[in-house]
């Protein structure tokens, strides 16, 4: 029978652990009272780790039990995702820049071409698709500002999201 890493672990901490603690009280005992006193009190805090850390069992290997409601996440995907947001979000800073002269329409140009290309790769999440569709258009406009700004937020939320933020 093999057990898993976790499991493994786990008991190599526990040995510590017990090592540790019958040491230290018999060190501890040692100085109280001698060679009697060490004995037992090494024995009782071994003793003692030993049973805190087979009651503390179930938890720990919980924790490294994957949870298996949450579907797994596709790492490409939220490469993508991110890559989406930040090509959209250089878009609209082409289109609604800080300074009146700051971009020049080539720029601008070569940025949208960017976003357009990085939301049409393939493998990107439906609902990142969309949100990033309704962002290019309310960008594309260029006319409001606010618009695009709530429609990058909303991008932004469908991302983080499919990251798995929102669970």
């Amino acid at each position: 029978m093999t057990s898993s890493i976790a499991t493994r672990i786990h008991l190599m901490i526990t040995f510590a652990l017990v090592t540790c603690g019958a040491v230290g009280g018999a060190c501890f005992g040692f100085l109280l009272g001698g060679r009697m006193t060490a004995l037992v009190a090494g024995a009782a805090a071994g003793l003692g780790a030993g049973i805190g850390s087979f009651l503390s069992r179930r938890p720990v290997l919980a924790f490294f039990r994957p949870d298996r409601t949450v579907p797994p996440v596709d790492g490409y995907a939220q490469g993508i995702a991110d890559a989406v947001l930040v090509s959209i979000a250089t878009y609209q800073a082409a289109v609604f820049p800080l300074t009146p002269d700051g971009v020049t329409e080539e720029e601008r140009d070569a940025r949208r071409t960017l976003a357009y290309r990085v939301s049409a790769y393939e493998g990107l999440p439906r609902a990142v698709l969309v949100s990033a569709a309704e962002a290019l258009e309310a960008v594309d406009q260029g006319l409001d500002a606010e618009r695009a700004q709530a429609a990058m937020l909303a991008l932004s939320l469908t991302v983080y999201d499919h990251r798995g933020g929102g669970r």
